[in-house]
């Protein structure tokens, strides 16, 4: 009974162990002997995609060509996809919705693999008026505008934040006055409103080359000189304008603009768009760009996000959202621009 007992335990120990190690964050050991492999072969650009929807077409193209020995590595629950883009080797790896999965995505890219940039494309919602759906859009500047101080009702622009004056938060950036949106009584006065200001708010960042634990500030984060002096060279690139026998009334075009902004909201409301545009002069507005490019700042990485307008955020009426017309063209005119600027950077 007793070497029993000692069986039982002894299987119990080697199943919890098993348990251990399948639920630790620790990559494989054969996976990193493949990783190892991989980052031989390399430099490599790394390609970020936010969802299948937007990958797939670029996976389609015939300017990829999957590595033949091992055209994918699976870890982390990412698919890392190997091979050629324009004769240049790159790494495509899908991030799934939202800045969390973006910036956990991105950082396991640039720590296991060996990456000379991130190249990150997609579609995005659009809140500049002088731009039409199908343009694509190429900012020099990214911002999270979803780090908030949510100010209490009562307080006012001169009013110091909760935490301020421990460098916690800030009004350097500016604030969205809800009440500015009330509707108006009969008199013509907005009332007050009890959601009273939001406060945005840089994020805390901690560069590969700074001092460990402590914090730098973030808001508004550039992308590579010189990744955006080569975009330059695209804007006669000749996009799709028809889906079907539905088409734009002018020809899409490529735009170098100012700023994209993202957070974890999906923008179809008029009125924030239009606040975004007038506040931040924003263009592009997605989920996902604004967390790789913080991610790839940390690093010291040079990065470029190419977004495609695919619908007047917030809709050119309340009736429809016209990027359920002109989405597919909207990826497809992404993935033409990708395809032009590694090009053009490696003749560059």
């Amino acid at each position: 009974m007793g070497r029993l007992q000692h069986l039982k335990e002894a299987v119990l120990l080697v199943m919890v162990m098993g348990l251990l190690k399948r639920s630790s964050g620790a990559v494989d050991h054969r996976s990193m002997k493949m990783v190892d492999g991989v980052n031989r072969e390399g430099p490599f650009f790394g390609i970020v995609v936010p969802n299948s929807f937007e990958m797939n077409p670029l996976l389609q193209s015939p300017s990829f060509v999957p590595n033949e020995t091992l055209p994918y590595l699976d870890i982390s629950g990412r698919r890392f996809r190997i091979g050629r883009l324009e004769n240049d080797k790159v790494i495509i790896v899908m991030t799934g919705l939202s800045m969390l999965n973006a910036g956990i995505t991105t950082e396991l890219l640039l720590t296991l693999f060996n990456v000379k940039g991130v190249l990150h494309y997609g579609i995005a919602g659009n809140a500049n008026p002088n731009l039409q759906i199908g343009d694509v859009t190429i900012p020099q500047y990214w911002a999270h505008t979803g780090l908030w101080n949510w100010q209490r009702f009562g307080d006012g622009p001169d009013s110091e934040l909760a935490f301020e004056s421990d460098g916690d938060y800030t009004r350097k950036i500016g604030y969205l006055n809800i009440a500015s949106f009330n509707n108006h009584t009969g008199s013509g006065q907005a009332d007050q409103n009890l959601l009273n200001n939001v406060w945005y708010q840089p994020e805390e960042i901690f560069p590969v080359n700074g001092v460990p634990e402590v914090r730098q500030h973030a808001f508004w984060v550039p992308v590579d000189k010189h990744y955006f002096t080569v975009s330059k060279k695209i804007k006669d690139l000749k996009l799709g304008q028809c889906v079907n026998s539905t088409c734009l009334p002018r020809a899409p075009m490529v735009v170098r603009v100012d700023r994209g902004v993202s957070a974890n909201v999906f923008v179809d409301n008029s009125a924030y768009r239009q606040f975004l545009y007038s506040k931040f002069n924003a263009t592009a507005i997605d989920m996902e760009s604004a967390s790789i490019a913080l991610v790839c700042h940390q690093h010291k990485m040079p990065f470029i996000a190419i977004r495609s307008l695919s619908d007047l955020a917030g809709g050119g009426s309340s009736l429809s959202n016209e990027a359920a017309i002109f989405a597919s063209l909207a990826v497809q005119n992404a993935v033409d621009v990708l395809l032009r600027f590694i090009a053009l950077l490696l003749s560059s």
